[in-house]
């Protein structure tokens, strides 16, 4: 095959101006008022790079697309750098980091801190002794201890202070070079949020400790019943022995049991000095302003030579290495393959490969392997580090397929990258949807924001990601095979994924831990002055459906568009409210569309065209409504519809595809039966519903089997031919839409009437019932179920607030309890669902997921809380200032707007429920919150959820909650 390269390609597909522009991106530098930043020249998110005077770097990418602002807070500094004898020591200390210092967390700090340093030394001794009735006696005293202390603190001030700011998503995580703290602000409290996070780094104190550890002792544990994440340790284990393989994120067992608060405080003098940080902002800001204000609240942090990481370079590989993880969900095989770090152009190629590979669309393995259905699933990915990157490759295997069948099959995809057995056009469809993907991003603060962070982490030219797209251009087939040549060969581990009993985990056992206060009505000084602190009003905004969305008629077809005007991309929609209620064939019909073609382009012909035009389609299909979705550049809106168009109308039944998606079908059943998650789903559905219910409404096996290919293409030809909307957001005014569409999309008339969807009828829990299904794993998962009365409109504003003050989120009371004070969980949650259709029911769902070992405990500490309000005025307020603070600064836009009219719409109300809410929510006192807890909550019956294993979970502990059923997995799957 003739190696052309792709920038003479781009002439003639649509012209390099019109794709690139031949735009230069340089470092360029600028003052502006005062202070010298750099930026790339020609950078969409207009970003800046600040690097103060004390070494702490700040980039501001300013936007004023919503009055809301995501940042990070990053450190350079992950489980890579952990001391050996102390791994997980950087994820412990991103816990910490929500505590609190001497000034807020605690409320009399004086008397706190001879507690502290008590519980310092004590963790010495307790890691220093070996003998085991020593050390329980030891940690015996660190709980008295700890109890006292926390009589002094003030739990979960942190996450009060940002709720009351109207901060979302207030978050961290850890990985193996960077440890970044998140959140999401309104742009009227930025000098809030900046004199928190200055004060929060200024002192960090690590109180109420050991019930944070029993957290991260939580964590480990659902790793051990993770399966995907054994294999993910095991990869880098064996890709990377020397560096990123030597140590976990989360820590060994051993080092987990045995803390040292003096290592912990180490290493946060060590890494978290500003040379070693950044702060991300991306948002409605102005970045003269904000970088002045970030000056003068982080001036006081001071600049500290940062140990370099050393390791031992990574040998090369000559063979390949073979590992096996067992665990109870389905098999696969993960194959990793050693790449230059970041700094490297290489790893530009290599992202490049991941795209060639997988792409959704058009990729060598989503053509070859699962257009072709010659596997399950298979994905190809790169992951980006500082020392080394790898290309992940993961496949699951059909069914009666060997994992050394899936392995070989996505090497032979391997294989063809080396010889170039990948078409020009696939390269040049990468290119737009590089475009494509580059505005979509922009779009997003989230995105952004992300972007810029990982950039900051891992050492990146962000120069160099900015040009990206245009670097694509210049990048030949031969430049591609000789890299393929030069990395993808034997020297790959791969890891399989079987099935079986992992008789290696051993839990991280409970200690002993008495519950401490939280003093949830506390409030220190500093949580008062910067609730003080003035901020500039925003006035929020509501949607009037009347005006907000443009109307049409096509075809006989209502059209609701809301007009693009920042972009060229566009989205479409065929809305219809029919769904598999309606016929149980739907939701399979809509999967075989994406494996057959017409009776002029095949299969792989139709996604090769929609990937080279940077357009992608779905039909999706829900219980109650379905939706033919279409994206992608408004340039190529027209050929994109007549490309569906054709699809849906003249596909053509394909027994072998058919014969292969039954077979596939078959074997993603079988896998269900092995994820825990979906059985605590089908437990909680057959609570709501009872043996009937929407779960296990599916086609029995035999029903599946009987299935003709031409029953479903029947289906397909059909489906626009039933009454649907178009819902359009894009750059075209209403009227040329209007034009176009009408000419390219044509219905039957009159148009056809939905058929009638089975009904589902809720139960009433007039008892407290236990279902249980046995799942061979080391924790447990509980979710407590009860339906409660219609939808009420009326009862939205006191349902926000309640669930804001109730189970919503770390400064809510549930956390609070079961996590913070009782340490009886790492994840747990309540709240009172709303339904998504007038004349259905409201239901209460509350979860926690515990090591079996403590089941008892967390039901009774979560049924405390069912039964009984606890009162806190303080967090009260919190929970109503953070909500009004987010209405008023939350933006509904795009074809955002339409769906929520929709939305309202199904729920019979014509208005934004928003402003409903907030105008009540202002004078809302927390007595409404009782009253609502009493008729909703209290004295009630409710069905408990239990997915466990059978040797740590007993039948005579679960009958002390109720009448237990155990449920076997026919039952709750249909099949």
């Amino acid at each position: 095959m003739k190696h052309t390269n792709i920038l003479s390609i781009l002439f003639l597909f649509i012209g390099i101006g019109t794709l690139f522009g031949q735009q230069a991106y340089e470092w360029k530098t600028a003052t502006s008022d005062g202070y010298t930043y750099r930026y790339v020249t020609n950078d969409p998110t207009q970003s800046r790079f600040y690097t103060l005077k004390n070494g702490l770097t700040v980039i501001l990418s300013p936007s004023t697309k919503e009055p809301r602002i995501q940042t990070y807070i990053a450190v350079k500094a992950g489980s890579k750098t952990d001391p050996a004898s102390h791994t997980g020591l950087a994820h412990y200390l991103e816990h910490l980091l929500f505590k609190g210092t001497d000034k807020f967390g605690t409320l009399t700090w004086s008397k706190e801190q001879p507690l502290l340093n008590q519980i310092d030394k004590l963790y010495e001794q307790y890691n220093s002794t070996t003998d085991s009735a020593k050390r329980k006696a030891i940690y015996t005293e660190i709980d008295r201890v700890s109890g006292e202390a926390a009589k002094f603190a003030i739990a979960n001030e942190y996450d009060k202070l940002m709720a009351n700011m109207g901060s979302q998503g207030s978050n961290a995580f850890t990985s193996f070079e960077q440890t970044v703290y998140i959140e999401n602000i309104p742009s009227s409290s930025i000098d809030k949020f900046l004199a928190v996070q200055a004060e929060r780094f200024r002192n960090p104190i690590f109180r109420i400790f050991h019930t944070e550890l029993e957290a991260v002792y939580e964590e480990k544990n659902r790793g051990l019943d993770n399966d995907g994440t054994k294999v993910f340790e095991s990869m880098f284990e064996n890709l990377f022995p020397n560096s990123y393989g030597k140590q976990t994120t989360i820590g060994t067992i051993e080092h987990l049991k045995n803390p040292s608060l003096i290592a912990i405080r180490d290493y946060y003098r060590t890494y978290y000095v500003p040379n070693n940080m950044a702060i991300i902002m991306s948002g409605d800001f102005n970045p003269d302003l904000v970088i002045k204000k970030i000056d003068t609240s982080f001036s006081f942090m001071k600049e500290k030579e940062v140990p370099a990481y050393h390791f031992e370079p990574e040998k090369e590989m000559v063979t390949p290495i073979l590992k096996e993880v067992v665990g109870p969900t389905p098999e696969s095989v993960m194959i990793g393959y050693r790449f230059p770090g970041s700094q490297s152009k290489d790893t530009q190629l290599l992202e490049l490969i991941g795209s060639i590979l997988t792409n959704g669309n058009a990729g060598l393995f989503d053509l070859n392997l699962v257009k072709k259905q010659r596997l399950l699933s298979a994905a190809a990915f790169p992951y980006v580090l500082k020392d080394y990157s790898t290309l992940l490759l993961q496949g699951r295997p059909m069914k009666g397929q060997s994992l050394d069948e899936v392995k070989q099959l996505m090497l032979d995809e391997i294989e063809k990258l080396k010889i170039g057995m990948f078409s020009d056009e696939l390269l040049i469809g990468i290119l737009n949807n590089a475009k494509k993907y580059t505005i979509e991003t922009n779009e997003s603060y989230r995105s952004r924001a992300s972007s810029l962070m990982d950039a900051f982490t891992s050492d990146i030219d962000w120069r160099r990601m900015v040009a990206y797209n245009s670097t694509l251009a210049t990048i030949t087939k031969q430049d591609i095979m000789l890299f393929a040549k030069k990395y993808l060969n034997n020297n790959y581990v791969a890891v399989y994924k079987k099935k079986g009993e992992d008789k290696s985990i051993k839990k991280v056992e409970k200690p002993a831990i008495t519950p401490v206060e939280v003093n949830r009505d506390a409030q220190s000084a500093f949580l008062k002055q910067v609730n003080e602190m003035p901020e500039t009003p925003v006035a929020p905004m509501w949607i009037d459906y009347g005006k907000d969305i443009n109307r049409d008629r096509i075809n006989g077809l209502t059209l609701l568009s809301v007009e693009n005007k920042t972009n060229d991309i566009f989205r479409l929609s065929y809305r219809l409210e029919m769904g598999s209620y309606h016929n149980k064939l739907l939701p399979i019909a809509a999967e075989y569309l994406q494996y057959i073609g017409t009776s002029t382009k095949s299969a792989e012909d139709i996604s090769k065209a929609f990937y080279q035009i940077a357009s992608s389609f779905d039909v999706n299909v829900s219980s109650e409504v379905s939706s033919i979705s279409l994206d992608g550049l408004q340039e190529n809106f027209g050929q994109a519809v007549q490309l569906l168009e054709d699809l849906l109308k003249n596909c053509q039944p394909d027994e072998q595809a058919w014969q292969r998606l039954k077979s596939r079908l078959k074997k993603a059943r079988e896998d269900a039966k092995l994820d825990k998650s979906a059985i605590l789903k089908g437990l909680v559905s057959y609570a709501q519903y009872g043996a009937k219910n929407p779960f296990n409404y599916v086609l029995t096996d035999e029903e599946l089997e009987a299935v003709q290919a031409s029953e479903l293409t029947d289906i397909l030809h059909d489906l626009i031919n039933y009454e649907h909307q178009i819902i359009y957001y894009g750059p075209k005014s209403t009227a040329s839409l209007s034009s176009e569409l009408s000419a390219l999309h044509v219905t039957a008339s009159p148009l056809k009437a939905y058929p009638a969807p089975v009904k589902f009828e809720k139960t009433t829990q007039n008892e407290s019932k236990v279902y249980f299904a046995h799942y061979d794993m080391v924790q447990a998962e509980i979710d407590w179920f009860r339906n409660s009365d219609v939808y009420d409109p009326d009862k939205t504003a006191v349902i926000q607030l309640f669930n804001n003050y109730f189970g919503g989120g770390m400064s809510g009371i549930v956390f609070q309890t079961i996590r913070e004070s009782k340490a009886l969980a790492y994840s747990t949650y309540a709240v009172y669902s709303s339904p998504s259709k007038k004349d259905d029911r409201y239901s209460i769902l509350a979860y926690v997921g515990t090591q079996a070992d403590k089941l008892k405990e967390a039901i009774s500490g979560m049924n405390e809380l069912l039964h009984d309000l606890p009162a806190s005025e303080k967090v009260f307020n919190t929970s109503k200032e953070g909500l009004l603070r987010s209405l008023e600064t939350s933006r509904i836009t795009e074809d955002g707007i339409i769906y929520s009219f929709l939305n309202a719409q199904r729920l019979g109300v014509d208005y934004d429920m928003r402003k409903k809410v907030y105008n009540e929510v202002k004078d809302m006192n927390f007595s409404d919150l009782q009253y609502f807890h009493r008729s909703e909550f209290k004295g009630k019956a409710y069905s408990y959820c239990i997915v466990g294993s059978r040797e740590r979970v007993k039948n005579t502990d679960l009958a002390a909650y109720g009448t237990v059923q155990e449920l076997d997995l026919k039952t709750l799957f249909g099949y």
